[in-house]
């Protein structure tokens, strides 16, 4: 892994971003009254030229919801998102399109993200007749060849429909379509959580080799903290619509500080039937909060096996480039360091 610490061009800075869902909450006999889901509540993150940003958190903590208000597919409630030193959180449909030529998103499910009534040919070349209307079939028949070369796929496939193909076949189309505009920035929206796990081992490695190719930017969400580790450069842990935890693989792996963070890693299962045995784990206990009705204070307290009454009133804050400030951090850190 490059070192960031020699980077020193932010080409996307995010600060203080909120988003919310008004619902309307019912009672048992008509709607009651409306209040505010708060999938994403006061995140600040920033990405270097060229870099990996790994996000991790459990289902529901709004990792996918992050990555839609990147791209202005969620509408954001507050907050700033700058892209190149340009504000996108106001800027108009017409200039959205313009900067999508830059960011480019892979989604989830390999197959119901392509059109099945479209052949592999016209699924890749989409972005190319939408931004570049009059570039000739000829050019853009050679240039879906040769980014299909790139991602594994035989040209001889491009005839063909996404359901005559398997799962990693369809994911590395839509890396292929997400490419094809030679974009700065590529958001990977769990790309090989459907994938078997050789297959997830293969698509990654190709990620990696395409981002050194052709020098762009990842946002890389996964569950998977192993997947994390391997392709990233610093890595967002996210509980709640809040970051927990950012800093360099390295120290996130080796030098966890957050509980949560301790006990992600502590489940991940260890090769050596031996460590696994005697590895100290720190399960979570319960179910992750209602984002209508968060916890007061650090929203992760109720599920801290180091919470105190200080934790309840205290909401912790990012201080600094790499740790993240929480109160159960600095009451028990002789806990922590054992």
């Amino acid at each position: 892994m490059k070192n960031i610490l020699t980077r020193k061009k932010i080409i996307l800075n995010v600060e203080n971003l909120k988003v919310y869902f008004h619902i309307k909450v019912k009672d048992r006999w008509f709607w009651k009254s409306t209040r505010s889901l708060k999938a994403i509540d006061g995140l600040s993150m920033w990405l270097y030229e060229g870099e990996t940003l790994g996000i991790v958190g459990e289902s529901g903590c709004g990792k996918s919801t992050f990555a839609r208000a990147l791209i202005g597919l969620v509408k954001i409630t507050s907050g700033r998102i700058t892209w190149f030193g340009k504000e996108l959180q106001n800027i108009s449909a017409k200039q959205w399109r313009i900067i999508r030529n830059d960011i480019q998103m892979i989604f989830q499910d390999p197959v119901a993200s392509l059109n099945p009534c479209m052949t592999i040919g016209d699924i890749i070349a989409e972005p190319l007749r939408a931004y570049f209307p009059k570039m000739i079939h000829q050019s853009v028949k050679e240039k879906v060849g040769n980014i299909m070369k790139k991602v594994g796929l035989l040209p001889n496939l491009m005839n063909h429909y996404p359901y005559e193909l398997s799962g990693g076949q369809c994911q590395r189309v839509g890396i292929a379509r997400a490419l094809i505009l030679e974009p700065k920035l590529v958001i990977c929206d769990e790309p090989v959580s459907a994938l078997d796990v050789s297959v997830q081992a293969q698509v990654v490695n190709l990620l990696k080799q395409l981002q050194r190719d052709m020098k762009i930017s990842l946002i890389f969400i996964a569950h998977d903290l192993a997947i994390i580790k391997h392709i990233s450069d610093r890595i967002l842990v996210m509980y709640l619509g809040h970051i927990m935890e950012i800093g360099t693989y390295d120290r996130i792996y080796h030098n966890p500080q957050h509980p949560y963070t301790r006990a992600l890693i502590s489940a991940v299962p260890i090769p050596d039937p031996d460590s696994e045995y005697n590895k100290i784990t720190h399960l979570l206990e319960g179910d992750l909060p209602s984002p209508i009705n968060p916890p007061s204070g650090c929203v992760f307290r109720t599920r801290c096996y180091l919470s105190d009454e200080i934790c309840k009133k205290t909401k912790p804050i990012l201080q600094g480039n790499l740790l993240h400030s929480c109160s159960c951090i600095k009451i028990n850190t002789s806990k922590l360091t054992q």
